[in-house]
Order: structure tokens, then sequence, then C-alpha cells
């Protein structure tokens, strides 16, 4: 049987509620981390990234992948401040070389990370899981951004539900939705609605096209730096896979990562595979994805997501969802037999339950259920590369 995946796990620093001890007991050898305290667009110097490292390592553990290395929005906008902002990248990454550190992932989603509408939606179970409803990102639209003509950017069913559920909207629950979808990334300052209109109106003027050609600009800036030094840069997906309060989107289906291995087809050029983020598109075939895009693959976020006929969805248990993760983790198998370096997977997001129920978390990242994530998807890998191998007497 070839090398297994390498199973790690999101930390966030030392700040992280959920220590480098605890991830050592669930079973992860690897580390996917950041320097969160450094602000989007300043250089990574290389004492901070050996300080880093140096943490990990002490535990036992090793510091496999750089989530995220952030682009500035500058670069996502092309703006005037744009060539100080890519030589600060490239600086970043060379120290990042220097340090030992190849793979680096990131993402070019204009002005918010990934957007839910609730962090606490309650299972049956009675564990809470990330959320997100079409009608509660209608209302925050129509009613908090009060973009122009943002009702048509709705079907009518969606529409119909927003009106019904009108009254429901308390001051409470309006004031939890808007920091919920304007926090973005929960180590990372929220951004503001003021802020949100100035932004939509720069990226109504960018548009699609424009958003690929300035992502196309980045990947050619960083491009000597990164084949120079070994470093493998992979594109996050869009979350969730469609436009959303009237941004453009360009990583979000097969066809727009594949313009993006088209228009800048060099090695370095690489896909994080979010089975969570492209799941939540039931236009999306992960399996197919995962084969056509098998050479671009170098991390792997793994996540389930169950949806219903509006769009709306939530973030399952890993194995059971819309996302056929049996098949997705079969070609991953088969993808990783054939490389000399493992692919590193970690689980992606998971249910606040048990004990985490009561502690303060970073939404999609407690511990158990994190753990929960894991000890399923290493059972599942273990099974199909067991299934895979063929029996030799001995």
């Amino acid at each position: 049987m070839k090398n297994n995946l390498t199973q790690s796990f999101r930390w966030y620093g030392p700040n992280d509620p959920v220590s480098l001890n605890n991830i050592k007991q669930a079973g992860a050898t690897g580390i996917v981390s950041a320097l969160h305290h450094v602000p989007h667009g300043e250089v990574w110097s290389y004492e901070d990234i050996i300080q880093r490292k140096k943490e990990i390592s002490q535990q036992g553990l090793t510091w496999e992948v750089v989530e995220s290395l952030p682009v500035h929005e500058a670069i996502k906008t092309n703006s005037l401040d744009a060539p100080k902002y890519l030589e600060n990248y490239n600086k970043s990454l060379k120290n990042l070389a220097r340090a030992g550190l190849s793979t680096v992932c990131y993402n070019f989603m204009p002005v918010l990370d990934w957007t839910r509408t609730d962090l606490a939606f309650s299972l049956p179970s009675g564990a809470k899981a990330l959320y997100f409803d079409w009608a509660d990102l209608a209302y925050f639209d129509c009613y908090l951004l009060k973009r122009p003509d943002a009702v048509n950017s709705y079907s009518p069913s969606v529409m119909a539900i927003l009106q019904s559920r009108l009254a429901s909207y308390t001051k409470e629950k309006i004031k939890a939705l808007e920091e919920t979808i304007c926090m973005g990334v929960p180590t990372e300052a929220a951004i503001s609605i003021p802020d949100l209109h100035t932004s939509l109106e720069v990226y109504n003027a960018i548009g699609k096209e424009g958003l690929q050609a300035n992502l196309l600009m980045f990947l050619n800036a960083i491009a000597d730096t990164c084949e120079m030094y070994g470093i493998q840069m992979v594109i996050h997906p869009d979350d969730p896979p469609y436009p959303i309060l009237g941004l453009p989107r360009i990583a979000s289906c097969l066809e727009d990562l594949q313009w993006i291995f088209d228009n800048q087809p060099k090695p370095f050029n690489g896909l994080c595979l979010c089975t969570g983020s492209l799941g939540a598109g039931s236009f999306n075939n992960l399996p197919e994805l995962t084969r056509t895009l098998a050479d671009r693959i170098h991390f792997v976020h793994l996540r389930n997501v169950k949806r219903d006929h509006f769009g709306n969805f939530f973030e399952s248990d890993h194995l059971d969802g819309d996302v056929d993760m049996f098949e997705v983790m079969k070609e991953l198998v088969q993808i990783n037999n054939l490389r000399s370096k493992p692919i590193p997977f970690r689980p992606d997001h998971g249910h606040q339950m048990l004990d985490d129920l009561q502690k303060e978390t970073n939404p999609g990242y407690s511990a158990i259920g994190r753990l929960k994530g894991l000890a399923e998807l290493r059972g599942l890998e273990l099974g199909i590369a067991r299934m895979l191998t063929p029996i030799t007497e001995s």
C-alpha cells in the first residue's frame, strides 16, 4: 500500500482555543496555519515564520501548508497600490521558502471570504453547524445593504419565503445576521456595510472578466518567485460557488478552474480542492472534477453539505451529504499513489458538539467535530486504499 494522504488540522496560532496538543491527540500529524497577526499586505518576516514553525515542531507536528497568505484587495482590484502589495507578496513567498514551506493556499474572492447566514444552525442531534439560507441573504441584501435592484438577484420563490418571514427579523436576529455575513473570516476584522457599498461599486466596474484578468496578473507577477523557490500555489474555490451581493466569482466550477490553469499553465499554479465549497453548487460533480484536475490538486479540504431544492445548505457530517465522499476519496487515493510527496488534507469545518457546545470556538473550527471528521475520513481512506491494493499471497 502506498503512502497515506497527510492528515492535517488547521490551527489559528497561539490564540486558537484548540491547542496543538489537542490536535496531536486527534491523530493529525500536519498543521495548516498562517501568521494571522500580520495585517493583510504586509511582509511576513522570516523570523516570524520560523517562530511559528518552531511552535509547531516543538509539539512533534509539521507545518505542511500555509493557509492563507492573503491576497490584498489592491491586487484583486488592480489598483494603483497593487505593485507595492505584489512586491510584498513575493517577499513573503521567498521568506516562506527560505523557512522550508512550499505549499501556499490563497483565495481570490472579492471582499468577503466564506459566507454563511447562521453560524449555529441546530441539527436534530443537538450539534450545531454552519448554514447558508438564500432568504436570509436576500434580507441582508435588500433591507440592510439596500443594494439597488437587489430583488432581481433572487428567485421568486426565495423572495416569497422572505416576505413570509419578515416579521421574524427581530433586532437581535438582524444584528446577528449582519455580523455573520460581514465577518468573512473568524480571525480577521469584519467589514462595515458602508465599506461593502464602496467595494461593490469597484467590483461592478471590474466584473467577472476583469477579476479573471487581475488573477492572471497576480499569478504572472509571482510566477518567477514560485518557480525559482519551488513554491506550489493552490487557489481555494469560491465559497459559496455563485455570485452573492453583486460580487463576481471566478473559481466556482470546473469551467472557471480550467480557465485559470489554461491561462497560466505553469506547474506552480495549483488547486486546493474544497469539496464543501464546490459541493454547495449542484452543478459541480466532485468526482469528475477531481479526476479532470488531478494534476493540479496539491491540497484538499474535505467536508460535506446537504442542499435543499432552493439551494440553501448546511454543513453535514463528513460522510453524509450531497458530496459523494467515497468516490472523491477513491480518486484522491489513486492520485496520491502516483505522487512522491503525499497530498495533505484536512477535515474542513466540523460540528460544534459535546463539550464544545459550552466553549468559545472559531466558527467551524471546534475540536471535537473536526476530530470526528478526521477519524471518519482516515477510516474511509484506509478502507479504499486496502480495496485498491491487490492482495498478494505470502
